[in-house]
Order: C-alpha cells, then structure tokens, then sequence
C-alpha cells in the first residue's frame, strides 16, 4: 500500500495541483490585501466614503452603528457588503487568471514545433507518384483490381 502511494504521489498531476493550491492560497491573500487596503479606500472615497465590509442589515430588528457592533451584540445580521467585496476579489482573480492563462496560451504558440519534412525516400517516392499521375492523365487510381 506505501508503494501505491508513493506512485500515486509521484505523479506529475498530483505534484503540479499540490503546487496549484498552495499558490493559489497564496495569491488570495494578496487579492484579499489588494481589495481591501488598496482598491476599496479609493472607491469608498469615489462614492463619498462607502465602506462596503460595514454594509448589513440586521434580521433581529435592533440598529447598529457598525458590523462589529452588531456582531458584539450577538444580533444575526446578512452581510451583503462583504459579499460585495468577495464578488469584487472574486473579478480581479478571475481577471488576473485570464491575463495569466493567455500569456501561456501565447506561449505555447510561439514555441510550436515546426513540422520537420518527410525523409527523402518519401519525397522521392511522392515525386514518382505525382509523375506517374502526370502520365496517366491526372486520372485516379482504378479501384477495378481485375486485369
């Protein structure tokens, strides 16, 4: 059984997800740090000082000067602002995956491999064969096989 896991593993598409997730761990935190240190002070400030994080509305009916003080009381609130935010980090990872997932596309464009030509006996023999049509009047092979 240690053996069956080792293969498994071992192989490339275990290793490369493993790697998959933990950079992708990582990069949400730097999206998560993008959104809310850098981006959403500036739209706060563009729409006249919205703070989306603090955006709720309370179910049990009391009012709240803030989240945190709703969530000190205990009081079931419904979030939609930082449902807002994760929409908006959700955008700039689908954006930057894109931008990322096109590079590597580009990539694997340019280096293509060019169709190397037929070896020589297949050229030569192509040339016999496009000469013996020329002969025969450009007509193709019978298919009668009787002589």
């Amino acid at each position: 059984m240690l053996e069956e896991f080792k293969k498994f593993i071992s192989r490339g598409n275990v290793v490369e997800l493993a790697v998959g997730i933990i950079i992708g761990a990582a990069f949400t935190g730097i999206v998560n740090s993008l959104v809310k240190d850098i981006l959403m002070p500036p739209i706060g400030w563009i729409m006249g000082g919205i703070d989306f994080s603090n955006y709720f509305f309370s179910l049990s009916g009391g009012h709240y000067e803030s989240l945190q003080a709703a969530e000190k009381a205990g009081a079931a609130t419904v979030n939609y602002g930082r449902f807002i935010n994760a929409c908006i980090n959700f955008l700039i990872v689908s954006g930057a995956l894109f931008m990322i997932v096109r590079q590597v596309n580009r990539l694997h464009i340019l280096h293509k491999e060019v169709p190397k030509a037929p070896p020589r006996q297949e050229q030569l023999l192509e040339e016999i064969r496009d000469a013996l049509r020329a002969q025969s009047g450009n007509r193709p092979p019978s298919t009668d096989r009787t002589l």
